[in-house]
């Protein structure tokens, strides 16, 4: 372990009970997380989803034609692989289906996160991948995908069979002609990855305006910076700075 690594470790040890990572309950997580999706971008039609595993197999997820930035904790609706309704009203997205191919494939994923924020979007019909270069894209080192070409509509099992053979082991993919899907352990990693996408990409098309190639940055240093921007106590105050800001813009309506 180097003298950086030990520094950043210790500095952490010693910080993170002083950090603020919020108290919601797992639906109450969700409606922030659809709050600040909407708020940056992502809920600009009715595509995009999210869903979250429950211990019983499971999922909780918004129901369709319900933008995200007027669902509330009581209007999420639990469903099965059936995409069957176990709880709540309202019907599911069809296009959940293809949320649960990754979920037979990764076993350690708890939440998925897809949509179309129009950055992501724009990068996605250049059939160009997200490039590393810039520290605040360095969580997707190693760790974004690429599905270079569109399977279609995703609302049926090959897309969703597709899909999840793209992804593989990472936490993110960019689907061409499409948006992303982030999927990981956590809400709020989910939801953090989906934010940091979209700015990242709308960073690579500024850049790539202003002066064309967009060179990634060093290897190692992306990896060293991929992992510190990934700590849980980084996630988890990120994800409660986001709802915090979120909640203090756009207040539920009484």
């Amino acid at each position: 372990m180097d003298d950086k690594q030990m520094q950043s470790d210790a500095f952490f040890k010693r910080s993170a009970n002083k950090l603020d990572f919020g108290n919601w309950t797992i639906r109450e997580k969700i409606a922030l997380s659809c709050r600040i999706l909407a708020s940056e971008g992502h809920s600009e039609t009715l595509a995009g989803q999210i869903t979250v595993r429950n211990d019983d197999g499971s999922y909780y997820t918004t129901a369709l034609a319900q933008a995200f930035d007027e669902i509330r904790p009581e209007a999420l609706i639990r469903i099965n692989e059936d995409m069957e309704v176990l709880e709540g009203e309202g019907t599911p997205n069809p296009a959940v289906r293809f949320h649960f191919w990754v979920y037979r494939h990764r076993p350690e994923v708890r939440c998925i996160i897809h949509t179309h924020p129009p950055h992501v979007s724009t990068l996605a019909m250049t059939g160009r991948p997200l490039v590393v270069s810039h520290m605040d894209a360095t969580p997707f080192h190693n760790d974004c995908a690429h599905l270079k070409e569109w399977p279609g509509l995703p609302i049926a099992d090959q897309e969703g069979e597709i899909i999840s053979g793209a992804l593989g082991d990472k936490r993110c993919i960019l689907l061409a002609n499409h948006g992303f899907l982030a999927a990981t352990a956590s809400v709020e990693e989910s939801l953090y990855l989906s934010v940091l996408i979209e700015r990242a990409a709308r960073n690579q098309l500024m850049a790539a305006a202003a002066y064309g190639e967009v060179k990634p940055v060093n290897d190692a240093l992306a990896a060293e910076s991929h992992d510190f921007l990934l700590k849980p106590s980084i996630v988890r105050a990120s994800f409660a700075m986001f709802a915090r800001r979120v909640e203090r813009d756009r207040p539920l309506p009484a």
